[in-house]
């Protein structure tokens, strides 16, 4: 009787991500590369099609980009921003996910909460940026007139967008309101993937709630806030839609972004595709940096220290296999 021939079914796995490989090469790979190459070129002008590489002098973009006030501006202004709504955000999805997940109250109708904590994410920026540009509008806007009718303003309409702090601030509170809600929903996924046991060990402890949170939860849960540590890291640095279509870096550029002075650079009437690149790639750069400070402060030391002993012992037998 003939053996039966197996077959492998793995290399299909490789055939049906083709496609995604194809396109992120296309879409991806591809626009980092060369926006890396024309940073260390003189591309500049709508319509050039012949540039040179800066052979003699290949870092002078980005020495200029980053002795440029503009630029160093909005590198400020996007890491104080992120900051300001990464906060309250981490702190509402926590306390959100503290009310969802606690096994020793029952809360009605959660669905409709997560749908309401959850639409401001499904909102596009745009019509965001829309709304609350008609709700600050000036003379004529919902928010003065409101203060208007309680009294507060008494000598008439006020143009609050041309206080630098009102403009960042509503900067912040639309990025915070727009995302707390897909931080929460990323947070109660974690909990609800912990083990019932460590809830009912620590109940049958004495652990009350708080504590229960704070010394069970919260380490649960580590991964999830890596995750949303470094996709906010990256978002924030990227912040593009709501400080370009609400304000466009006004007044006086404290809403200007890294993200808003590149786009400035490369489309809104300067054509420096050359300072642009040289900018993307400095905050790629950033990024990268940041992000692999966060998974090495975040890491999971005591993971670390079991590998480590598997090599050691891997090592050792090694060893002891060659000796004899």
């Amino acid at each position: 009787m003939k053996k039966k021939k197996s077959y492998d079914y793995a290399r299909f796995g490789y055939i049906f991500s083709i496609p995604f490989v194809v396109a992120w090469c296309i879409f991806q790979l591809y626009p980092i590369l060369y926006t890396l190459v024309i940073g260390f070129t003189d591309l500049k002008g709508i319509g050039t099609k012949n540039f040179h590489v800066l052979w003699t002098t290949p870092f002078a973009n980005f020495t200029q980009i980053l002795t440029t006030p503009s630029f160093q501006t909005a590198f400020k202004n996007t890491v104080f921003i992120w900051l300001m709504n990464f906060v309250p955000q981490i702190v509402l999805a926590l306390v959100i996910t503290a009310w969802f997940t606690d096994r020793r109250s029952t809360i009605k109708a959660q669905g409709f909460f997560k749908v309401i904590f959850y639409l401001p994410n499904i909102i596009t920026a745009a019509t965001v940026a829309i709304l609350f540009a008609q709700f600050f509008q000036y003379p004529k806007g919902v928010i003065n007139d409101v203060l208007i009718n309680l009294g507060i303003f008494k000598n008439g309409a006020v143009d609050m967008l041309q206080k630098k702090w009102v403009a960042q601030g509503i900067v912040i509170f639309i990025q915070t309101w727009m995302w707390y809600g897909y931080t929460a929903i990323v947070m109660i996924s974690g909990v609800l993937g912990i083990s019932p046991e460590l809830f009912e060990a620590a109940e049958v402890d004495g652990a009350n709630q708080v504590q229960t949170f704070f010394r069970i939860t919260i380490p649960s849960i580590k991964t999830m806030l890596l995750f949303t540590l470094v996709t906010s890291l990256i978002g924030g640095l990227n912040m593009f839609d709501i400080p370009k279509l609400f304000l466009n870096g006004k007044p006086d550029n404290s809403t200007l972004t890294t993200a808003v002075f590149i786009y400035n650079q490369a489309f809104a009437g300067s054509y420096l595709y050359n300072r642009a690149a040289a900018a993307s790639v400095i905050m790629f750069i950033v990024i990268v940096v940041l992000s692999a400070i966060v998974f090495y402060l975040l890491r999971d030391k005591d993971e670390v220290a079991l590998r480590k002993l598997i090599r050691q012992q891997e090592k050792a037998y090694k060893r002891k296999q060659k000796g004899l």
